[in-house]
């Protein structure tokens, strides 16, 4: 489902250059849920980045549902990442001026989704994580748990195969922050393939597999 093979990333300015990635060698097989851990800065996101085609890599191949990545520039790719992946982000990044309907209804609209098909799968999604109440309030009117929860909505909305998550419990309390993470375990149970990375050492033991990550670097 997921491979990198021999992936390495720096980010330079006209003072430093910065390894993020060095020669990463990672494989995630279709309907597993791995967990990425590791220090802050040692490459956990710029990982995740790059198997979301968010960032290019500048060494090494990346290979999706048996699609070797060979340009992160076209409308192909564009369009793979818009219909393969769904993320989830610690900051929720909802839209503040839009309801919780519409924020998980607008990747759906992207896509040119037709009207009725998206209601259908709006509303799906918003039922899996117990929304379907609060669908026509706004960010600020719910709770961090409940931002995260429209926004595993908004990532599962487009049936995603692949879900990759930065943090997702990192602005919530514990208690909270376990039933996200059992929101994605359902998910993962029904076949959606899961990449978290997470600093909760507990969270991360409930998952099938852990990665670590230290200085760009592979280290279990």
């Amino acid at each position: 489902m997921i491979k990198l093979e021999n992936i390495s990333k720096v980010y330079r300015t006209k003072e430093i250059e910065t390894l993020a990635l060095d020669n990463i060698n990672f494989e995630v097989k279709e309907g597993e849920f791995v967990s990425v851990m590791g220090p802050s800065g040692c490459g956990k996101s710029t990982l995740l980045n790059i198997i979301g085609l968010l960032d290019e890599p500048d060494k090494g191949k990346l290979n999706l549902n048996s699609f070797e990545i060979l340009s992160y520039e076209d409308k192909k790719t564009a369009r793979m990442r818009n219909q393969l992946v769904g993320f989830i982000f610690q900051s929720f990044h909802l839209i503040k001026e839009l309801n919780v309907y519409d924020n998980v209804e607008l990747p759906l609209i992207y896509r040119k989704t037709p009207q009725k098909e998206r209601k259908n799968r709006v509303m799906e999604a918003l039922e899996k994580v117990g929304l379907a109440n609060r669908m026509q309030h706004y960010p600020s009117q719910l709770s961090g748990g409940q931002c995260q929860r429209a926004a595993i909505a908004r990532a599962v909305a487009g049936d995603p195969k692949i879900i990759l998550a930065d943090e997702p419990t990192g602005n919530l309390d514990s208690i909270i922050g376990h039933e996200v993470v059992g929101i994605l375990a359902d998910l993962n149970a029904k076949g959606t393939t899961i990449v978290m990375v997470t600093h909760d050492e507990m969270i991360a033991r409930s998952t099938h597999r852990i990665v670590r990550l230290f200085d760009g670097r592979l280290v279990g």
